[in-house]
């Protein structure tokens, strides 16, 4: 994309979150023997999806009727994601796994202030655009930005290792009175750039992980977000009702919110006579 109404995005790890509701019934009716062959098979492949260079795997209690369990993959590749459902879904524990939804999405760093400054600097240079120096020129900053020492880092960091975990799907309205996407770029940016600092506010309480889905799911993007206090995501989420942007363009689909374990903790989760914890015990 190098229209100058249209804003830049990197993009990092693939993600994949898939929600199950567990049949406690039937996994209880097993013997100890199984239960412990099927969580050990299932622990075993979940500590080697977190621990390879290749992606990352969360595990989260959901709270609430929607599910019970809710697995976020990352992954370097869009095969890697396939990949990694297909072994999750060979396991035996899978037969006692209730499938409830899915969201698949990739890891994305908006650019609303870089694209502005790069397309400035393009005429700065007298560049005409589109032109075949112009596209070099583009593509040479892009690559600078997606090389940063700031922005690097983000786009394959891996899953926050914090206590809770709250997934939901949004959109940008595109009715027929309030339409995101025909308003002016400087209007966009400049609502952006008010929504980011409710955002940046809640620095150090929340990790906050945006994903694009246009083209690969129902929604344009995922919004993950972690903390060690799951009130704060009440208090961030409401703070940003009140900003122009989601109050007039924001559409948002069903919120998932529970608890981050440890792999090691899955058998606690499947017995459930216990809250499991983010720390092996």
């Amino acid at each position: 994309m190098r229209d100058p109404n249209v804003p830049e995005s990197l993009e990092g790890w693939w993600i994949l979150h898939r929600m199950f509701s567990l049949h406690r019934l039937q996994w209880d009716a097993l013997t100890d023997k199984r239960r412990r062959r099927c969580a050990g098979h299932a622990i075993d492949l979940f500590d080697h999806l977190k621990g390879n260079n290749e992606g990352d795997l969360g595990l989260t209690q959901v709270v609430g009727h929607k599910a019970d369990l809710m697995l976020t993959h990352y992954a370097r590749t869009f095969d890697g994601l396939a990949y990694a459902q297909t072994l999750v879904d060979k396991l035996e524990l899978r037969d006692y796994l209730i499938p409830r939804d899915s969201y698949v999405s990739v890891l994305e760093l908006g650019l609303y202030d870089a694209t502005a400054k790069i397309h400035a600097e393009l005429t700065r240079r007298g560049l005409p655009p589109q032109s075949a120096e112009w596209v070099a020129a583009f593509d040479e900053l892009m690559r600078a930005q997606a090389e940063s020492p700031y922005v690097a880092p983000r786009l394959t960091a891996r899953i926050p290792l914090r206590r809770y975990q709250c997934f939901y799907p949004m959109n940008k309205r595109r009715g027929e009175v309030q339409n995101w996407y025909i308003l002016g770029y400087e209007a966009r940016a400049k609502m952006m750039s008010q929504h980011g600092v409710v955002g940046r506010s809640y620095h150090g309480q929340v990790t906050q992980v945006i994903s694009g889905s246009i083209g690969f799911d129902d929604f344009e993007w995922g919004v993950d977000l972690y903390a060690d206090d799951p009130l704060v995501f009440k208090k961030l989420i409401y703070e940003m009702r009140f900003d122009e942007v989601s109050a007039r363009y924001g559409e948002f689909g069903p919120f998932w919110a529970g608890l981050q374990f440890a792999a090691g903790e899955l058998g606690v989760f499947l017995d459930g006579d216990a809250v499991p914890q983010l720390e092996a015990t």
